[in-house]
Formats: C-alpha cells, structure tokens, sequence
C-alpha cells in the first residue's frame, strides 16, 4: 500500500511539472505554472546535451557535487538527444528519481513505519520532487541514517561519504553523530567513522580534482563566495531593508552559534537519542540560517522530521510546517514569474513574507521535537538518582525556586 501510496506521488508530481514538459519550459510561463526544473535547463546550459563531461568547462562546469555531476553526465548517454532533448532528457532523470522517492519512503518506514505515510502525502515534497537531482543523495543519506542507529557504524560511514560527495548537505550529519559518539565515550568509534567517510570522500573527488580541478571547485567556490540567496534568512530581509554588511562572516558566526547551542542541549540530555531523533533538528536549524533554503531542501527535511517524530501529538507541528513549506512553494514561483515579466506574480515584500513563514513554521516545528526530547530527558532523570545540573534545566525549566 506504502509504495502504492508513493508510485501516486509520483504520478501527481508528473501532473504538476507536464505543462512546462510540454511547452519546453519557456519563460516566464514555467514560472507561473510553477513547474520550472534545474534537469532540463542544465542540459544546455552545461553543455550536457554534447556529452560533455560535466567538470570539462571550468568555471562553465555544473554546480554540484562529483556524484550529481556524474549522474547528469551518463544519463545523456540514455538520453534521445533530438528536437525533444529537454523532453527526454527530463523523462529520463525523472525516471530514476521515482524509484528513488519510492525507496526513500520504504526506508522512513523502516524506521518510523506509523508516520511513513507523510512523506508520501507531503504537498510540498511532491511540488518539489523533479526540480533537482535531490534524491540521489537523499536515500544514502537515510540508509546511513538508518544503519548507524543499528550500530553498523562501517556501512553507514561510507553510505555517508557517499552521500556527501552526491550533495553535500549531509555534512551536518557529522555533528550529531559526534555528539552520539562523546556520549557514549566512543571516541575511537568517532575516529574511525570521520576518517571512513572521508576516505570515501576523497575516493570519489580524488580523480575530478586531479583531472578537472577547475570544474570541481565551481560548487565549492559559489556557495563560499555566495550573497544571501533565494529562500534565504537574509535574503528576506534585505528585501524588507535589514541588510547586513560581510553576510559570509556573519552567517557563519549565527551558525556556529545556533548548532553549538544544539549541541549542548543534546550533551545535558540524561540519555543518548538516536541519529534519527536529532538528525533533522540539526539539519534544518542549519538551513534556516544558511545563505540560500530553495524550495526542493523540503526532500532533505521531510524524511529527516518524519523519522524524528515519536508521538500523534506532533502531528499539529509537523502540518503547520508543511502549511509553511507549501505557502512558499507558490510565492517563490509567483515572485520569480514578476521579476521575469510575467503580466501577475507577487511583488518582493509579499515574497519576503513568505520566506519568513516558511523559516518560522520550521523554527516550530524544531522547537515541538526538541521540546519532546528535552520532556523525555527530564523524565528519565527524575527516575534516577539526583544528578548535577544540567544547562537543559536551566535554559528550559521553570522559575519556581525563584524568589
């Protein structure tokens, strides 16, 4: 039933990108169908549709990582490449990206199977599905997700690196799964799983940086140097007047700050949570605060939140923010088509509002999952001996005792 369930995402997904699929995704007309995808744009503009390899343009190259990379490249060679080359260039990437979602579904039920449904039924997840190449990297991420709390510490590693060298964004996997590690006074369990997931890392990036350096550090060298970007924090409100002089530093300085905040919430903990209970938390604080949120980031965070719930009581918090992901979903598109001269769209400040409430019902929904783990911790301590006490009590516990 699940993967019935996930096969008609897919089919509702196709629906929601076929008219731009039909008219070869024209502007400003993919904007406001709100069907417009990174697959068949980027098969011209890289030079993908030549069989080019996709790091061989130097600063020209694609803008992913070397996995991504080299998907986009072999499936040109699966591809027709005719006067419909857009076309089935798309239906082929699509393709695979359906047998992906559908996996990705079957592994958050194996691990959180009475909330797996939600995936499936995410609009935005669906809105979002054939806009990138997400996927690829997604379903590593949760298989080592997955095995790490089995304790099958190897296969999650490289499962990890993997992942990393297809995305990236999995990197801030790493924090959490070190704080596990401290707290289970496993440092050489720690080593071992940071130097296998970039030994498979290196592995991987090894032969592209060596043979096209140029093209390789295209991904690395955009997202460093890059200002606040779409879907981003900073982005919203400079478009409502709050700009923000040396962003890179600053992003960097509130990030820093935000996750060691996190960290210190979980290290006070009176008990180790699983990679999956505090996966997204981190995951998605971290892009909250980022330099750039577009609007398929809800694939990452969508698993990661579902296999973080434990209770029908965070149902209300996880719909509020899928309200919110679905909201920006429509205004990113609307906004877009206006600035590219559609004749309707949605003018710059209703757009910052939008990007506003999306951050916000993600901040809620962080805040309902750390609240839930904090209640649990608290719970376990009080059936214990008394303990010292703890950074959690003081940040979260109440002013009774004050006079």
């Amino acid at each position: 039933m699940l993967i019935v369930l996930a096969t008609l995402s897919c089919v509702l997904s196709f629906a929601k990108f076929d008219h731009c699929r039909n008219t070869n995704w024209k502007s400003p007309d993919s904007y406001v169908h709100a069907c417009y995808s990174d697959i068949p744009v980027l098969l011209i503009d890289r030079g993908l549709n030549s069989h080019q390899w996709a790091y061989s343009a130097g600063k020209e190259a694609v803008e992913y990582p070397v996995l991504t990379g080299a998907v986009m490249w072999a499936t040109t060679w699966i591809t027709i490449l005719d006067k419909n080359s857009l076309r089935n260039y798309f239906d082929v990437n699509i393709f695979f990206i359906s047998i992906l979602f559908i996996i990705s579904v079957l592994l958050v039920w194996r691990m959180r199977p009475q909330f797996a449904h939600l995936l499936a039924l995410s609009p935005a997840v669906i809105a979002s599905l054939y806009i990138n190449w997400d996927m690829w990297g997604i379903v590593t991420m949760l298989l080592a997700v997955l095995f790490f709390d089995q304790r099958r510490y190897s296969i999650s590693a490289i499962l990890l690196g993997v992942s990393i060298a297809t995305k990236f964004f999995p990197v801030l996997l790493l924090l959490p799964i070190a704080v596990i590690f401290w707290r289970m006074a496993s440092r050489k369990l720690l080593f071992k799983y940071v130097a296998t997931v970039t030994g498979v890392w290196l592995a991987i990036n090894l032969p592209v940086i060596l043979t096209t350096p140029t093209g390789w550090w295209r991904f690395y060298s955009l997202n460093l140097d890059r200002q606040s970007d779409w879907g981003s924090l900073w982005h919203a409100l400079s478009i409502l007047g709050l700009n923000f002089g040396n962003l890179n530093n600053l992003s960097l300085i509130a990030l820093l700050l935000l996750l060691s905040v996190l960290v210190l919430l979980v290290l006070e903990m009176s008990y180790t949570p699983t990679l999956a209970e505090v996966s997204f938390i981190f995951m998605a604080a971290a892009l909250c605060i980022g330099k750039v949120y577009s609007p398929q980031y809800i694939l990452w965070l969508a698993p990661l939140g579902i296999i973080a719930m434990r209770k029908k009581s965070q149902l209300g918090a996880f719909w509020i923010w899928q309200a919110g992901e679905a909201i920006y979903h429509v205004a990113i598109w609307q906004h877009l088509a206006q600035i590219q001269g559609a004749t309707f769209g949605l003018p710059a400040q209703g757009y910052a509002l939008a990007t506003l409430t999306r951050i916000l019902t993600t901040v809620v929904f962080i805040v309902v999952l750390l609240r839930s783990a904090l209640v649990k911790s608290r719970a376990e301590r009080e059936n214990q001996a008394p303990a010292r006490p703890r950074l959690a009590d003081f940040l979260f516990g109440t002013a009774s005792s004050y006079p």
